[in-house]
């Protein structure tokens, strides 16, 4: 398989990256600068290019079979709104429908799209909009970037993540639509191993996912 990352560079690419390079899978990934990844694979193809314009990813998405999209704003961003990941979404699903590359996978939040009811009142009402507002920009964000990708015409699956955590991998991901069983993270590990699974598994085509340990 040729898999195509954006957003490598990140907390959740590296180890998305890193993981799918271990399987044998031949990733590519498009970065502002190639000097940002220091990995040598011979299975990894690095593109130095901006996701915003559209004729480097034009070139970029060249002969791949799939993609994953794992963009973010750097941590917890500047607290500023953003319609970055938006803007870049729009710009992957158009080339990826021009070249009848259908398979994406995208990370999004929990708290993004319907799964903000999974969230307690308190956390929605109190602590989001007034204690984590740069949580709260980057989740306004991701409202905008999943309809995008919903109503667009590839086989997708948006995965909802809670608090990424690098810690010991538990070896297992609990995945649910409405929200029943969901708990407050997931170890990076066993996030980036969800996602990958994702590439040969259709049980959530064209569904949204929260998954949590």
């Amino acid at each position: 398989m040729k898999l195509f990352i954006f957003g490598a560079t990140g907390f959740s690419g590296q180890a998305i990256m890193k993981l799918a390079l271990s399987n044998g899978i031949q990733v590519t990934v498009l970065v502002r600068n190639k000097s940002a990844i220091s990995i040598q694979n011979e299975n990894l193809t690095v593109i130095q290019g901006n996701v915003l314009d559209s004729n480097d990813v034009k070139k970029a998405l060249e002969h791949q079979d799939a993609v994953i999209q794992c963009l973010g704003v750097g941590g917890k961003g500047n607290g500023k709104p953003t319609t970055f990941i938006s803007d870049a979404t729009k710009v992957i699903v158009e080339e990826m429908e021009k070249q009848q590359i259908k398979r994406l996978i995208a990370m999004s939040n929990v708290g993004a799209g319907n799964s903000l009811a999974f969230q307690p009142w308190f956390f929605t009402k109190i602590i989001l909009p007034y204690f984590m507002k740069w949580l709260k920009v980057i989740i306004d964000d991701k409202n905008r970037m999943e309809p995008i990708i919903m109503n667009s015409e590839l086989d997708w699956t948006i995965v909802r993540c809670p608090n990424i955590v690098e810690k010991t991998p538990k070896g297992n991901v609990h995945a649910t639509l409405d929200g029943k069983g969901l708990k407050l993270s997931v170890t990076l590990d066993d996030m980036a191993e969800f996602v990958i699974h994702q590439l040969s598994d259709s049980a959530y085509s064209r569904q949204a996912p929260s998954i949590s340990n």
